[in-house]
């Protein structure tokens, strides 16, 4: 389908300009489409999206498309046949191919969906276990109807003293019973959901489970899951789990970078006059210097010093700093408005441009504050992974300024190892679109 959609694009696009079907032309498409399905096959497209999103497929797809086509350019360029064809067919061509494919995909998928409400081309899922992630899985089993997977039970050999009363109520049967079910072909699927604990025990169902012909799948306990930025690595062959790590190693840092400096340096340009007028009015309405510096733990917890225009009457950075409450006597007039607003912050431009800060990330917080949350929090020293930042996906979020209860700096932390968990450059414009469009004060900034 690929194929015919890429080549059958390409000529419909040629008719459409009158350009002459050379065989060239037509060999070039050809190409296309073998580099499409080979970059495509290396990256899994052909594979099961049963359990996947469409948004998630879609993004692969138009990435394959990106890549085969740059191969292609970079082909045509150095045979030296890139003047052959028309540029305005070659740049359609661009545009329409990914978007009969993602069309394409769509209309199969709600094919599928359709087939699988009404109760074809289903899978039957068992789970070994009944923790609370394999009820978790069963939950959305039951609400996404459009995977095709049908729950048949739990099973599991515990005693029932061994288990909670509603687990063992929730029992369909022991796991006896479950392989005679695999061994019949009744069950297609089955999740192990024990806890990591449970070794020996999960290495012998997955022996027992290779006489049957169903589909295995390891479902990790809540340990797991909780694992920031898990990652399989190898060294020299020698499997690696990576649990806590940067996302900015190798060409992401360098992307994350230049982000910043082509954010942080257009931006400056912009607020350069808006900054000079606020530095004037903080020199004229109170005593004392202009800029505030504070340190903050910055990438791999070291110390930074921050900028900020002064909005209170002390410029306090000890041991013990009180956070900015509502009436907060130390807080100028003018400051008042300056940090409900933001404009205070904006001096930190100048921190990404020097590289201490990003323009989206974890927001710094005074080392005292840090010294105090990093024994109330757990995870909590992970935000320093990455560089802080003016804004991030705490603060889009609703999880700004001041923290007076635990639960509130624990939501802003989540937020934090959400964003190092899933950065990408789309999710950084995002969150700088947010900020703007939301506007850069919060209901609890003052």
């Amino acid at each position: 389908m690929d194929a015919l959609l890429i080549i059958g694009a390409f000529r419909l696009i040629g008719w459409f300009y009158e350009v002459p079907p050379e065989n060239y032309q037509l060999g070039f498409a050809v190409i296309t489409a073998l580099c499409f399905y080979a970059v495509g096959q290396a990256r899994g497209i052909y594979g099961s999206w049963r359990i996947s999103t469409i948004k998630s497929e879609f993004w692969e797809i138009i990435l394959v498309w990106i890549v085969s086509f740059s191969l292609i350019l970079v082909l045509a360029y150095v045979t030296k046949t890139s003047a052959n064809f028309s540029r305005r067919v070659v740049l359609t061509w661009l545009v329409l191919s990914p978007s009969l494919l993602v069309v394409a995909r769509l209309l199969v998928r709600m094919l599928l969906h359709e087939l699988r409400r009404r109760g074809r081309n289903t899978r039957t899922v068992a789970i070994v276990g009944t923790s609370r992630v394999a009820r978790q899985m069963v939950e959305k089993i039951n609400t996404m109807s459009w995977t095709g997977m049908v729950f048949n039970g739990y099973y599991d050999d515990l005693t029932a003293d061994r288990l909670p009363t509603e687990q063992t109520s929730a029992l369909s049967g022991d796991l006896s019973e479950l392989l005679v079910l695999a061994r019949d072909g009744k069950i297609d699927v089955v999740y192990i959901a024990l806890p990591m604990r449970d070794e020996q025990r999960i290495i012998d169902l997955v022996n027992r489970f290779s006489d049957t012909t169903v589909s295995l799948y390891l479902l990790p306990d809540s340990f797991i899951f909780e694992l920031m930025n898990a990652r399989w690595i190898s060294l020299d062959g020698l499997p690696i789990i990576s649990i806590y790590e940067t996302p900015f190693y190798g060409v992401d840092g360098w992307v994350k970078r230049i982000e910043d400096i082509i954010l942080s340096s257009a931006i400056l340009v912009i607020i350069a006059l808006p900054m000079l007028l606020i530095a004037f009015a903080v020199k004229l309405t109170s005593p004392g210097p202009v800029f505030f510096k504070q340190r903050r733990y910055g990438l791999k917890g070291e110390v930074v010093h921050v900028w900020k225009f002064r909005s209170m009457t002390v410029c306090e950075d000890g041991v013990n700093i009180p956070q900015a409450k509502q009436g907060d006597a130390r807080i100028t007039p003018l400051g008042a408005f300056l940090r409900k607003t933001s404009l205070d912050e904006l001096p930190q431009f100048i921190n990404v441009l020097q590289g201490s800060m990003s323009v989206v990330g974890p927001r710094p917080h005074a080392v005292a504050h840090n010294e105090e949350y990093r024994r109330l929090i757990q995870g909590y020293m992970l935000r320093h992974k990455v560089k802080p930042g003016i804004t991030g996906w705490a603060q889009v979020n609703g999880w700004r300024g001041e923290t007076d209860t635990l639960d509130k700096m624990q939501k802003r932390v989540e937020c934090d190892l959400y964003y190092i968990q899933n950065w990408s450059l789309w999710l950084d414009l995002k969150i700088v679109w947010l900020t703007i469009w939301r506007g850069f004060g919060g209901r609890n900034a003052y």
